[in-house]
């Protein structure tokens, strides 16, 4: 019986052995900024900040959109992640007047790292991987947390003094004024945006999910009023134990995302997918947040050229792998994006292309998909086309 990508994952990350940064029960050091709000228990969670115990500027443990552009590779990344200690205290996610919660939202309203100072009751352990969050090192419960001075994101305490702007707004008028997206979504998930009493906590995985979706959202207003490309297109990427392509059709907006790990575990092929036509999602996607982060990502790309298409997403990871959290898709893809596409006269040449620079056969891509395989009966494109052989590649 197949299992979800859920259960998948959650195999592949606690089979997974990482070590992180041995501390003791007193810790200095300087805090990304870096905080993490928990799910468990909702609406009475554990949050609180994730610092270094190294002083000056640690700004990069906690920057994904700076990771690809940089060439870190998933062991520099890890290695960023697994020195972040997590403290933690039980907090009511609507008790944002208190001091401890005003100390939160001070890191994440900040423009660099801040210098700060913790007590744990005992000395942090463990470390907490996942494909939704960002990985990070061991954690413990805090008995006394002070900061040194810091200078605010003048961008972010805009909006946090901004009590009459709905939260949907304030991310949207952030992202399009260039603030980066980890910087919004730790500020939105620190409850400093909303309309005055509506504001709490939001647990890190959801805030990652929301602002992916409202700034997504947003922007597939003005993608669907734009002209649609006039040929087929392919952007790739591949960093971090992956490969990307995406694939822009001539179309008006629909999307798929499809994702196959292989061989990450032992010899396992696995395929995930899960579209959305021009009428648009209901539901929450099964495969997770990734499908909001990708989404979000080409619908970025196609505003910024002010431009409409259709898209087909092809993802593989390989053996060596670690799940990351979502950051690996948004900011590969944004990569991909970024990089200059190989244009096609139409989809069959475009997909002979993706076939030849995939590892697995696109007759399994094409055998989960829903919205490929409508598009190909459409077109009248069989599998029979397509009999290039799979070159290989480096995959850092």
């Amino acid at each position: 019986m197949m299992m979800g990508k859920g259960a998948y994952l959650k195999r592949i990350t606690s089979s997974a052995r990482l070590p992180s940064v041995e501390v003791g029960r007193d810790l200095e050091g300087s805090t990304p900024p870096s905080v993490f709000i928990g799910s468990w228990n909702y609406p009475k969670v554990y949050a609180g900040p994730m610092i270094a115990p190294i002083h000056g500027d640690t700004m990069v443990m906690d920057t994904p959109e700076a990771w690809i552009p940089g060439e870190k590779t998933q062991e520099e990344i890890l290695g960023f992640r697994m020195n972040l200690v997590r403290g933690k205290r039980p907090v009511h996610v609507e008790d944002l007047g208190s001091v401890y919660i005003g100390k939160l939202q001070e890191i994440a309203l900040s423009s660099g790292s801040v210098e700060s100072e913790a007590s744990f009751r005992e000395s942090p352990t463990g470390y907490s991987i996942s494909d939704e969050h960002t990985p990070y090192g061991p954690s413990g419960s805090l008995e006394r947390f002070d900061l040194g001075t810091m200078k605010m994101d003048r961008n972010l305490e805009r909006v946090f003094h901004d009590s009459d702007l709905t939260a949907s707004e304030a991310v949207i008028s952030l992202h399009s004024g260039n603030v980066p997206f980890s910087a919004i979504q730790k500020a939105f998930s620190c409850g400093t945006m909303g309309i005055g009493k509506r504001r709490r906590l939001v647990p890190t995985r959801w805030s990652i999910t929301a602002c992916d979706s409202t700034i997504g959202d947003y922007l597939l207003k003005g993608v669907k009023r734009s002209p649609v490309i006039e040929t087929c297109r392919v952007h790739e990427s591949s960093t971090l134990n992956n490969r990307y392509a995406v694939l822009l059709l001539p179309t008006g907006w629909q999307y798929e995302w499809m994702e196959a790990f292989l061989q990450v575990m032992g010899s396992e092929e696995v395929i995930f997918s899960d579209h959305e036509t021009g009428t648009g999602k209901t539901g929450y996607s099964p495969v997770g947040g990734c499908y909001y982060s990708c989404k979000m990502a080409v619908l970025e790309a196609l505003a910024r050229e002010g431009k409409q298409a259709g898209a087909i997403i092809f993802r593989e990871a390989y053996k060596g792998y670690v799940p990351m959290g979502v950051f690996n898709v948004r900011e590969n893809v944004r990569n991909a994006m970024r990089n200059q596409p190989l244009e096609f006269e139409d989809m069959k040449a475009a997909l002979a292309h993706i076939s030849n620079r995939m590892r697995l056969p696109l007759r399994q891509f094409v055998e989960e998909s829903t919205l490929l395989r409508q598009l190909m009966k459409t077109r009248q494109t069989t599998l029979s086309s397509f009999h290039g052989t799979v070159p290989s590649f480096p995959v850092s």
